[in-house]
């Protein structure tokens, strides 16, 4: 029997000092090793007080993260989410689109009526695609990868 994987929602001063620690290692373990980007991953963003994490544990093991950004924080006129990681053992089977509609009922709850932004790997263009982003940019390099900005003109879908 397959689990529905149990979502949990922090503020950073929220966070365990474990939470912090394992969702931290996720991003450095897919980011930075997996995907051999280097990159400054300690931003102050996540500590900032209208950022949002996002995360989900399955069999103890962080499973699925992001933040949600606050218009102003990464782009004046937009929300943000960013940080998207999927664990490798999670991958495959819907989580990705799980936490994605997740962090889009929080958008329309904390932050009604507000457009989101990403900066999305421009391989996973699809995958954004049917959660109603679109492409709002040519192609550009970020920490060596290339990305394209995405936009979800409303988040009340």
């Amino acid at each position: 029997m397959k689990l529905s994987p149990v979502w949990q929602l922090k503020s950073f001063a929220q966070l365990t000092t474990d939470e912090l620690y394992d969702a931290l290692k996720l991003r450095v373990d897919v980011f930075v090793v997996e995907q051999c980007c280097y990159y400054p991953e300690l931003d102050d963003l996540d500590r900032h007080k209208d950022t949002l994490h996002l995360f989900c544990y399955q069999q103890q093991k962080l499973t699925a993260y992001l933040r949600i950004l606050a218009k102003g924080q990464s782009y004046p006129d937009h929300l943000a989410i960013g940080r998207v990681v999927i664990a490798e053992k999670g991958r495959g089977n819907g989580m990705g689109h799980s936490l994605m509609e997740k962090s889009i009922d929080i958008c329309q709850q904390y932050f009604p009526q507000q457009p989101i932004k990403i900066s999305a790997q421009a391989h996973l263009e699809g995958f954004y695609n049917k959660h109603h982003f679109s492409r709002v940019s040519e192609v550009y390099l970020e920490d060596d990868i290339p990305h394209i900005a995405m936009v979800r003109a409303t988040n009340e879908q």
